[in-house]
C-alpha cells in the first residue's frame, strides 16, 4: 500500500502506552498509520489522539500528538500515514 511520510516519534511513554509524534504533515482521528524503525514495525488505526492532553480530531504539521500504541515504538522511528 503506499504510504507517505507525516512525521517522526519523538517520546515513548510505557504507562500508558504512547508516543508522542512531531508531525511534518496532517493526520485525523481514524487514519491508518505504520510505524517503522530499526526495531518496529506495525500499522494501527488512530483510534484518540491529545495535544497538550486535550483530546483532538485533527492535527497540522508542526503539531506534537501523542498517541495510544498497542506496542513499543523508539525515539526516531518514523511514522507513515497509510493511503489507499
Amino acid at each position: 500500500m503506499p504510504e507517505e511520510v507525516v512525521g517522526k516519534v519523538s517520546h515513548f511513554f510505557a504507562r500508558p502506552v504512547v508516543v508522542g509524534i512531531d508531525l511534518t504533515r496532517a493526520i485525523t482521528v481514524g487514519d491508518k498509520i505504520h510505524i517503522k524503525g530499526h526495531t518496529t514495525d506495525f500499522e494501527m488505526e488512530i483510534e484518540s489522539m491529545q495535544i497538550e492532553n486535550t483530546n483532538v480530531e485533527e492535527a497540522e504539521p508542526g503539531d506534537s500528538v501523542g498517541i495510544k500504541v498497542p506496542e513499543r515504538a523508539r525515539e526516531g522511528d518514523v511514522v507513515y500515514k497509510v493511503t489507499e
